[in-house]
């Protein structure tokens, strides 16, 4: 089976500074790792296959997940972090998936986390490795709350967070909803206008709840610069329904 291609949101939405950006480097080993751990492109492998493996839901399944790679991947290069952190995080930061609608929704980071870090040790990878994916992955959730300590967790922070922007937002906002059952708006008061915001009720008041504010949470200069530009296109997007409704 061929390897997920990485499949970039749409232009307005990929991180770019200056001319394109070189392949990552690749590397014999990942440093700080013992001569049996995996080399950086097995590692990536490995937990490219767990993705394969998983069940995620309509708006983090594995093209979301790719994708999150391939902007964590673009960022980490701007920004200077290290990818051999940012890529296991990036690949396994949803590896355990709980229903958007379940109480336990906050935990799902602590418990990706836990999971990633059972199979990176399994894996041979260098316990200071593990800790760090460990803790990039539990400070992604929006929901969770957990600040990120490192330069690597606000790259993999910013990644996931651009993906819920921009058209690739849009659409991941709608599908979701539509699987969940909820309707665009709320008819009596579709834009949030003399109500607090509740995501429960319709698709449009997750803007409100969430999406409108991610620019505002971003980590990194380009994650700020690209979340800026892909919120403008939210914003016109609600006022192009405004004018239909």
């Amino acid at each position: 089976m061929p390897r997920l291609q990485a499949q970039v949101g749409p232009p307005e939405c990929v991180p770019r500074k200056g001319e394109a950006l070189p392949a990552p480097t690749r590397r014999a080993t990942i440093p700080g790792m013992s001569i049996t751990s995996p080399t950086t492109d097995a590692l990536e492998a490995r937990c490219e296959a767990i993705v394969r493996d998983g069940r995620g839901d309509t708006a983090h399944d594995g093209a979301h997940v790719v994708r999150v790679v391939a902007t964590a991947k673009r960022l980490a290069a701007i920004e200077g972090a290290r990818m051999d952190v940012i890529v296991p995080a990036a690949w396994l930061h949803d590896c355990v998936t709980v229903p958007k609608d379940s109480r336990n929704r906050p935990l799902a980071s602590r418990m990706a986390a836990s999971r990633a870090a059972a199979l990176l040790s399994s894996w041979g990878v260098d316990p200071a490795i593990v800790s760090q994916v460990e803790h990039a992955i539990e400070a992604h959730s929006f929901t969770a709350g957990i600040p990120p300590r490192t330069l690597e967790a606000r790259v993999v922070q910013d990644a996931d967070r651009l993906d819920a922007l921009g058209a690739v937002g849009l659409s991941r906002c709608l599908m979701l909803a539509g699987a969940m059952g909820k309707p665009l708006t709320s008819p009596e008061d579709p834009f949030c206008e003399s109500r607090p915001p509740d995501d429960t009720r319709s698709a449009v008041d997750h803007f409100y709840t969430k999406l409108l504010g991610l620019a505002g949470t971003m980590q990194t200069a380009t994650g700020r610069e690209e979340a800026r530009r892909c919120t403008d296109f939210l914003r016109s997007f609600l006022q192009q329904l405004r004018s239909e409704l």
